[in-house]
């Protein structure tokens, strides 16, 4: 009697310990468990267009072509950088061992990395360079985004640049550093050249935007916006809608990111250009660095260039090269590249204008 006591003792312990085994495995998105092959990647928000139907499948993408047994899991911050820092933790916490991280707040961020870096996780930056002790950085030559948006401004302007002409701009985020680098590369375009009459930050958010070029116009007069510098598409879409209710039409709009309802507005003739920076190739150069990294091989030759954070720290980067794209070129950039077909841009309320621009 006593042996089978035991028995069902040893045999209930087992399943008990069995059972909350089960129950402590990590699990990312897509169900399978963390181990030593995974790689965290986190975005920093749904908003912008390109993050979810771009960056992350095309990573996703190249990292199981790399390494097929590698295990990606992903959060996105939706804007929120103490969201973000929790999300890198609990990653950490996880067995994450390489993480890619385009962050919210670069500054706000840093604690987290040193963090993370402390436990021997290895931290890439992407598309926005973030403070602390990461390992890499991929990203586009952010200086030369803005110079292409000044001068596509001044070209669109053609005469009427003048020292007179009154400009707009609305920059981005002042705790994204890309959006400071894209700030002096338009003003290395445009001072001296055009009076910037009004200049604040969007916040990268099109509300913002809207409300920015709405004061801007109070401030100014409708007749006296000669043109407008828009740090991205997202808030070029916004001022678009505010210039259209103040009656004003025919004036340069820029933009980046080379969103579809960027396109579509581009062909339309309510916003004069945006800056391609190709998706894929930026993704899958994360990629390969992040599977590198895991696998302990070099990464110098990848990361070709040296940059310094706003921490001070040097860091190993790819800094890619951005395009312009205006009515002219739409055929030549985002369709040669199958960003965007023709079709999903001249949509019917675009039909018209499509003609007119030569996309049929």
């Amino acid at each position: 009697m006593r042996r089978v006591v035991i028995g069902a003792t040893a045999v209930s312990m087992a399943l008990s310990i069995a059972a909350c085994g089960k129950a402590g495995d990590d699990k990312d998105d897509s169900g399978s468990t963390s181990d030593s092959k995974s790689i965290g990647l986190l975005l920093p928000d749904n908003v912008t267009a390109r993050y979810e139907k771009f960056d992350r499948p095309y990573f996703q993408d190249k990292v199981k072509e790399l390494c097929s047994d590698c295990d990606v899991q992903y959060a996105n911050a939706a804007a929120d950088p103490a969201k973000q820092a929790q999300q890198m933790s609990s990653m950490v916490t996880k067995g994450v061992k390489v993480i890619v991280i385009s962050a919210q707040d670069s500054a706000a961020i840093k604690s987290s990395i040193q963090s993370a870096v402390d436990k021997g996780v290895k931290v890439i930056a992407y598309d926005r360079l973030a403070q602390g002790p990461v390992s890499a950085y991929v990203s586009f030559d952010n200086v030369k985004v803005g110079e292409l948006q000044g001068q596509a401004l001044l070209d669109a302007l053609g005469d009427k640049a003048t020292t007179k002409s009154k400009v707009v701009m609305i920059n981005g985020d002042d705790a994204d550093p890309n959006a400071g680098q894209f700030k002096e590369g338009a003003h290395k375009a445009l001072d001296g050249k055009v009076d910037i009459a009004y200049e604040q930050s969007g916040l990268w958010k099109d509300t913002v935007a809207a409300q920015k070029m709405s004061a801007a116009i109070t401030q100014l007069g409708a007749k006296n916006v000669a043109g407008v510098y828009a740090a991205n598409d997202g808030m070029a879409g916004g001022i678009a809608n505010t210039l259209k209710g103040a009656k004003i039409s025919g004036i340069p709009l820029t933009g980046q990111d080379a969103e579809l309802a960027a396109i579509q507005r581009i062909v339309a003739g309510t916003q004069s250009s945006t800056v391609y920076k190709a998706y894929k190739p930026e993704a899958d150069t994360a990629a390969e660095l992040a599977v590198n990294l895991l696998q302990g091989k070099d990464i110098k030759s990848l990361a070709d260039t040296t940059v310094t954070s706003g921490s001070g720290d040097k860091v190993q980067a790819k800094l890619l090269t951005p395009v312009s794209v205006t009515k002219e070129n739409i055929k030549d950039t985002v369709v040669k590249d199958g960003l965007y077909t023709v079709a999903d841009i001249c949509t019917v309320e675009f039909a018209k204008a499509c003609k007119s621009a030569g996309l049929e």
